[in-house]
């Protein structure tokens, strides 16, 4: 915002109206999801996300396995 000579700023509850109706204006214009494509998303997110879980925790379990097996050769 650039300052105008002569020009108050607009106070906080001016800028905070303007901000929540150009939100309002921005959410209108979103294209919402119907029901099946929504149970389509969230089913590939929850596969995803279990595919990734998975695959953490076996790279996990191999990772502590060999911290195991390198402290066991050290002793």
């Amino acid at each position: 915002m650039v300052a105008i000579p002569g020009k108050a700023k607009p106070t906080l509850w001016v800028r905070a109206g303007k901000f929540l109706r150009e939100v309002r204006a921005e959410l209108r214009k979103v294209v919402w999801p119907n029901r099946k494509e929504l149970v389509t998303y969230t089913i590939v997110v929850l596969v995803t996300v279990i595919i990734v879980a998975v695959f953490i925790g076996v790279v996990d379990l191999v990772v502590s396995e060999l911290l195991a097996l390198l402290g066991r050769i050290g002793r």
